[in-house]
């Protein structure tokens, strides 16, 4: 658990002293949005199950495991207490399981899927919700796929996974409203790196969000006011 005295707000409005939490920060994604948020101003705490190390100071890095309800309660709020506010929560827990025909399809794969994909969405935004509520331009965003409404018959745990996911995060944007916080979904056919690139160099990879696209999008949540952005669902194709 993160602990320790309270940081200064500084002036949220143009990324200075705001804190975002990001979830999944590990992984390809949750780097590179911790990298532009943490260039544009903005103090984050980089959860993982393992934290790395960043060599920026503005990036604090954390362990949580997502999967218990009360740590991730109890970690939201200590995060809040050390730094006075929380102003944006980016979940980027990522999982895949498929690629069967739908007769074949393995259960556990939806077992597993569930709780990678839906329960610890709905961990941490119940935890934070407080948090994002009482700041002036709370923000919070995950990242879904294409397959969540256009589901195909070697994806089934996968897309109804990723639904629950996008139902979950739209309940959320009800709740703000009325209030100077937003839920979002940003949604992609698939995310790239550039490493996927140098592996394949002749692919076409048109249809792909590079992940420092992703980056972007989320550090322009701020740009624009919550009654616009809430309960929207943003293709980022």
């Amino acid at each position: 658990m993160m602990g320790g005295m309270t940081e200064s707000a500084g002036n949220a409005a143009d990324g200075t002293g705001r804190v975002v939490v990001v979830t999944g920060a590990n992984g390809a994604a949750g780097q590179a949005v911790t990298r532009r948020l943490a260039a544009g101003g903005t103090r984050v705490v980089a959860a993982g199950r393992h934290p790395i190390t960043w060599d920026d100071e503005r990036v604090t890095p954390t362990a949580v495991d997502l999967s218990d309800q009360a740590a991730t309660r109890a970690w939201a709020d200590d995060v809040a207490a050390r730094f006075g506010r929380v102003d944006g929560l980016v979940h980027l827990v990522g999982g895949w399981r498929g690629g069967t025909p739908f007769p074949d399809t393995d259960l556990g794969d939806w077992a597993f899927l569930h709780d990678q994909l839906v329960r610890t969405v709905q961990h941490a935004t119940l935890a934070f919700h407080p948090h994002l509520s009482a700041s002036p331009a709370g923000r919070f965003a995950i990242v879904s796929q294409h397959a969540a409404r256009h589901p195909r018959q070697n994806a089934a745990a996968y897309a109804t996974a990723k639904a629950a996911a996008e139902a979950w995060t739209l309940a959320m944007a009800d709740s703000f409203e009325g209030t100077g916080a937003a839920a979002v979904v940003l949604v992609v056919e698939a995310l790239l790196t550039d490493a996927m690139r140098e592996q394949r160099p002749d692919a076409d990879f048109s249809k792909l969000t590079h992940v420092d696209d992703l980056a972007g999008a989320v550090a322009a949540l701020w740009d624009e006011p919550a009654a616009d952005l809430n309960g929207t669902r943003r293709d980022l194709s």
